[in-house]
């Protein structure tokens, strides 16, 4: 946001307001006031108070007031005065000066800009448009991670993140929801996944330690247009929702990482029931105890060695044999032969999701 323009806006206001007026900016330093020789003057304490309300406070002979009522706010208006004038006035100001900062932001701000990209709120032709406006290069490789809260927080760690990655000309910190924050961050040409998943392990381990509280993170595929990062967020997304079904146990999912998950998750549920109708013989899925289901997965674990899975399940070879025929007796299926137990690892996926759909209703 630029001094000059709320400097404007303040001298335009002096004649109106027959009171000292002025704005306080994050470093509590006073960069815009109808007294020209107050810029410059620091009173940190206004912003200590104002850390712990989004209300007025009224301190030494003035009143002042967040614009935009937030905990921590961006700038702070003052007026002279700690009468019902003064606070009137201190509100009139607020108002005025965060719509007029909004449009700012909205017209001039780079976060702002790829906060509109990511959420479909401006057109594919005018990404291009404004991109010159802002000096912004369209043709970096960039990748989105969209961060996931779960429990209660008494505040969203935006500002914790915000400092993470505190280049906002290359990288950018965006609230997109209660609980979820975005990053847009720019990449070099040929890093790889894992160093990716890192960046990644680093913001959950860090916020979780920080906040108490479960993260999951969706990790979108790396783009070099800036056009495709609305691609690149709905990727995150699905990489998350994806994730709660078939991956409950990782709270980091990469996109690029899930597979066949990822075309079960795009199907139609009629369609999904029609194949586990056609694979399995009826009731056949559902009378498969949870001893059964676990000696399955861990036959799949083991890439379907058959002594191997025994050894790791602590039963005799024998006994793992006899359980895979009562597999083949009940399903049809024998988990031995690769195609059937390909068949039947897709189904098992299909029958999860179809019961994740199920749970939400």
């Amino acid at each position: 946001m630029s001094n000059r323009l709320f400097q404007g806006v303040i001298h335009q206001m002096k004649d109106a307001v027959d009171r000292v007026i002025g704005i306080i900016d994050e470093n509590g330093v006073i960069i815009s006031c109808s007294e020209l020789v107050k810029i410059g003057e620091i009173r940190q304490g206004v912003r200590d108070e104002l850390a712990y309300t989004t209300d007025v406070v009224v301190n030494n002979g003035y009143t002042y007031r967040p614009i935009g009522g937030n905990v921590k706010p961006e700038y702070i208006v003052f007026v002279e005065g700690e009468d019902k004038t003064a606070d009137k006035t201190s509100k009139l100001l607020a108002i005025s000066l965060s719509n007029i900062k909004n449009l700012y932001d909205e017209k001039y701000d780079k976060g702002s800009f790829i906060k509109n990209i990511i959420l479909d709120n401006i057109l594919p032709s005018d990404i291009y448009i404004k991109s010159k406006e802002l000096h912004f290069n369209t043709e970096e490789l960039r990748i989105v991670f969209l961060i996931k809260f779960f429990g209660k927080t008494d505040m969203m760690p935006f500002e914790m993140l915000q400092n993470m990655f505190p280049d906002k000309s290359r990288d950018y910190v965006i609230s997109a929801g209660e609980r979820d924050i975005v990053l847009v961050k720019d990449i070099k040409p040929g890093t790889d996944t894992k160093e990716i998943e890192k960046i990644a392990i680093n913001i959950a381990d860090t916020l979780s330690t920080e906040f108490y509280t479960k993260v999951s993170i969706g990790i979108s595929t790396i783009v070099d247009n800036i056009k495709d990062l609305a691609r690149a967020y709905k990727e995150a997304q699905i990489a998350l929702e994806v994730g709660k079904v078939f991956e409950t146990e990782k709270n980091i999912i990469n996109y690029e990482n899930l597979g066949i998950g990822r075309l079960i998750y795009q199907l139609p549920t009629t369609l999904c029931e029609m194949f586990l109708q056609e694979v399995f013989k009826k009731g056949s899925l559902e009378s498969l105890d949870r001893e059964t289901l676990m000696t399955i997965q861990c036959f799949f674990e083991n890439n379907l060695n058959v002594s191997e899975t025994s050894r790791k399940l602590f039963v005799h070879r024998n006994t793992l044999v006899y359980r895979l025929e009562k597999i083949r007796k009940l399903t049809g299926l024998d988990l031995r032969e690769f195609e059937h137990a390909i068949t039947f690892k897709v189904a098992l996926m299909v029958k999860k999701y179809l019961d994740s759909k199920t749970s939400k209703f």
